[in-house]
């Protein structure tokens, strides 16, 4: 019967995976004063009628630490895709030189370093509770191996065990947050 156990620490420990990469995706949104590509990644934008990723229908390139350039495969493009940015709330303000976009990143202010950092624990929060459910999954799914013959004992040693992961895998959350604090705050 020890399946079960090790059944519902593989899912909650790929739930956990799961929950940290999302947040690693997000947390590579939010800028932290240089300029770079990824900043633009969850920008969408209205090509023909559909919401589609910005990536899909320009190349976004940095020129340098504070410059971004986003060049449209077609032209017509130019105004949209500026709309989709400002639209994105980043806090960028694109420019239209007719044939790319000009995005020019300014020094984060105290003020908008405080901002983001509350947005990344946001974010952290939303990983932290996603892990929480994970470890609900599997406590439940112990608890029904136990109505299915499991021991008592072997589900609280299970229970045991998915704590662990659980705390294991908010020390990262944790981790992640505190590196990107602290790349948040640095000037």
């Amino acid at each position: 019967m020890h399946e079960a156990i090790d059944m519902a620490l593989e899912e909650a420990k790929d739930q956990m995976e799961k929950a940290l990469e999302r947040l690693a995706g997000e947390l590579r949104k939010v800028r932290a004063g240089k300029a770079h590509p990824s900043m633009l990644e969850g920008v969408k934008l209205d090509y023909y009628g559909t919401l589609t990723p910005i990536s899909q229908v320009a190349n976004v390139n940095t020129t340098d630490a504070r410059t971004i350039i986003v060049q449209p495969w077609e032209k017509t493009m130019l105004d949209d895709i500026a709309a989709g940015i400002i639209n994105a709330n980043l806090g960028l303000n694109p420019m239209n030189n007719g044939e790319v976009l000009i995005i020019n990143v300014p020094p984060l202010t105290e003020e908008r370093r405080i901002e983001l950092s509350k947005r990344a624990r946001g974010e952290g929060e939303s990983a932290r509770v996603s892990i929480r459910n994970a470890r609900k999954d599997a406590n439940d799914l112990l608890k029904s191996a136990k109505d299915e013959g499991l021991s008592e004992d072997m589900q609280k040693t299970g229970e045991g065990q998915v704590q662990d992961l659980t705390n294991k895998f908010i020390a990262k959350v944790e981790e992640m947050l505190s590196a990107k604090e602290a790349d948040i705050m640095t000037i």
